[in-house]
């Protein structure tokens, strides 16, 4: 079955995007408890590209693919998950780049380099990180990982959050400063 990236983004409502969302079949990455583990010899660039034995990884479907095995531990450690195997992989930066925004309502929608889009809120925080000249805003995508906003990206959220008084955005209820904490 051919791949079909979702449509742009701002042409999504956030109901629309919840339904896809919820449509996505992922692995079940976190009830897979492997006991085999290794080094998958891959990197993902702070850039968001990602590299096997020092090869760029070129086929965005075969990102994608790995992309849904990713889990980061407590440790921060990402691991590359499958049922009876969990290899290693290094993170330069964040697992995912996120290249757009979009508030809709209440919510706050990213898409993001795998075509994954997520809505921030309570399961997804957005938090900020660095210091107040260089600050570095990434969103939770899911187990334990993390997407880092593109210049484009931060540009938008930063936008919002100057309608408010305390440079902060809220999604779903929930409220996010985008000063990183001193």
């Amino acid at each position: 079955m051919p791949y079909e990236p979702p449509p742009e983004l701002q042409e999504l409502t956030l109901t629309e995007v919840a339904e896809l969302v919820a449509a996505r079949k992922l692995p079940p990455v976190e009830q897979w408890q492997p006991e085999n583990t290794g080094d998958s010899h891959m990197r993902i660039a702070a850039d968001g590209r990602w590299f096997h034995d020092g090869s760029e990884v070129k086929r965005p479907a075969m990102v994608r693919a790995f992309a849904s095995l990713l889990m980061r531990d407590n440790t921060g450690q990402h691991w590359l998950v499958m049922p009876y195997q969990k290899l290693s992989i290094e993170v330069e930066d964040a697992a995912f780049i996120a290249t757009d925004v979009k508030r809709d309502g209440d919510g706050l929608v990213f898409r993001l380099n795998t075509d994954d889009l997520v809505i921030a809120g309570p399961d997804n925080p957005v938090r900020a990180k660095g210091d107040p000249d260089t600050p570095a805003i990434y969103v939770t995508v899911r187990h334990g990982c993390e997407a880092r906003l593109n210049r484009s990206t931060y540009a938008q959220l930063a936008e919002m959050a100057l309608e408010s008084d305390d440079l902060s955005v809220s999604s779903k209820g929930a409220e996010f400063s985008l000063v990183p904490a001193g």
